[in-house]
């Protein structure tokens, strides 16, 4: 799937009148002094103005500038073995933006699907929020690398679709094998890998998800909390019981994400030389049976047997009568600003470590978010609650520095959203198709469009442009 955005950074909000009819605006920029010898008024015409007469032309700022890009994940890539990858077609697909002259290629979340509970795939109810998608890697790539045999490569499918068992099924124990022969190996391959490993910001959050993956996959149970009290409450003994069983797992698990992420830096650094930003996407919030609730329970609204007190949601809408229940942990801002902020800040870090910018889903819910009670049935009996604030990103800046991030405030906006959207300097959004059949309020609709903003045919939530013609031709 793949949808267009623009990015609209140059110039100032434009009411336009009827029909769209917009007016040529008139510029006007105070002249510099000329010198004695030659003011303006002894010019004549064709004569060379003073050397300083540009200097009070406005400069551009290139942070600022206007652009174009598109959202399009790899997984949508026409990939050889039922699902996209980032070999040759991501690498043919920069190539096509910069040919167009694009300069944004943005992605969905880039973290392991969720495989459990019919999640279908979805990157937004994904395993972990640092984690790759080992899916996403390349075999081919692999082969180039030494670590598969061509002949070892299974034939092709065609697929409209993405079926993720499917898929798994067929590249799950080549990359195992890949890894496997990586762990063995000598040179600068395995090198590399050894040097990811101790990367205190990769190792922050990889062994952590290395053992969450390696119980997981030794008790196959729906949830952690259904998981025995030692594991469950990450007792040293037991964990190390577990290290001592699944050695040979933690490491291949370990190899896989380097491998993921020695393929992903090769496409990101192409971009790069090719003048493409890569636009990342953060969910605001991670499930519940991930590696980063489970090694961070003081971080969630959590009672003491470790399950939600309160999980996330929006309220009662134009869409939806009883609101929409997602489900997720709710944070427990106050522990968080307590340590701060530091589950955050090793968030964004790694974010930055992926993207040249990213858009946060739900942004709203820095501001104030809706909590629902955990044994609601519907996100109907939620209550608004007070979010952290500029605190929390006062505290991000103090750590990484300012950061390039896109402000999804699409919904139940209100005015404390919006100002705290524009005090860290974020870009906000309007979709072109949730504009379509309302009034000329709406803003959604071009001529509303505000001067800093992100503007999208359509989003993951909507339907493509080419989905949007076939159903009128239908």
């Amino acid at each position: 799937m793949s949808l267009t955005l623009s990015i609209s950074h140059t110039f100032p909000q434009v009411k336009w009148p009827n029909f769209f009819k917009p007016t040529k605006p008139t510029l006007t920029f105070p002249i510099p002094n000329a010198s004695s010898s030659h003011s303006l008024a002894q010019l004549s015409v064709g004569e060379d103005l003073p050397s300083n007469y540009g200097d009070c032309l406005p400069k551009p700022l290139l942070h600022l500038r206007r652009r174009a890009g598109v959202l399009l994940h790899p997984t949508s890539f026409r990939g050889p073995y039922g699902i996209g990858d980032l070999g040759q077609e991501a690498f043919r697909f920069i190539d096509w933006l910069h040919n167009a002259g694009c300069s944004v290629w943005q992605v969905l979340p880039l973290v392991p699907p969720g495989r459990k509970a019919n999640e279908e795939g979805s990157p937004y109810s994904g395993q972990d929020a640092n984690c790759g998608n080992t899916l996403l890697i390349s075999l081919e790539e692999l082969v180039q690398d030494g670590l598969l045999e061509k002949h070892e490569l299974p034939q092709p499918i065609d697929a409209e679709r993405v079926n993720f068992s499917v898929v798994a099924d067929i590249k799950d124990p080549l990359i195992t094998k890949a890894a496997e022969r990586l762990i063995s190996s000598e040179g600068e391959l395995k090198t590399q890998l050894e040097n990811f490993k101790r990367d205190p910001n990769i190792s922050s959050w990889l062994e952590d998800a290395a053992y969450f993956a390696a119980i997981d996959d030794s008790l196959n149970t729906f949830s952690w909390y259904n998981w025995p009290e030692p594991l469950r409450n990450r007792h040293l003994v037991a964990l190390e019981e577990i290290y001592q069983q699944k050695c040979d797992f933690i490491n291949v698990f370990i190899a896989q994400q380097f491998l993921f992420q020695r393929q992903w830096q090769k496409i990101r650094n192409y971009a790069q030389s090719k003048g493409i930003s890569i636009m990342g996407d953060m969910p605001i919030y991670v499930g519940y049976h991930s590696a980063d609730v489970w090694a961070n329970k003081k971080q969630f609204l959590l009672n003491r047997k470790g399950f939600p007190l309160l999980v996330s949601g929006v309220p009662p809408d134009a869409f939806s009568e009883t609101g929409q229940l997602w489900g997720s942990p709710l944070y427990d801002w106050n522990s968080m600003e307590k340590d701060g902020y530091s589950w955050w800040i090793r968030r964004i870090q790694r974010a930055q470590n992926l993207f040249d910018e990213f858009r946060i889903d739900h942004f709203r819910g820095f501001a104030g978010f809706w909590a629902v009670p955990s044994e609601a049935k519907v996100a109907l009996f939620g209550k608004w609650k007070v979010g952290p604030g500029m605190s929390l990103f006062d505290a991000i800046f103090r750590a990484v520095g300012r950061i390039n991030i896109i402000a999804e405030d699409l919904g139940v906006i209100t005015e404390d959203v919006v100002q705290l959207r524009k005090s860290i300097g974020a870009p906000g959004m309007a979709v072109l198709q949730f504009g379509f059949g309302s009034d000329a309020d709406n803003p959604h609709l071009p001529h509303n469009h505000e001067w800093n903003q992100v503007v999208y045919t359509g989003t993951h939530d909507n339907d493509t442009i080419e989905g949007i013609k076939l159903s009128f031709i239908k």
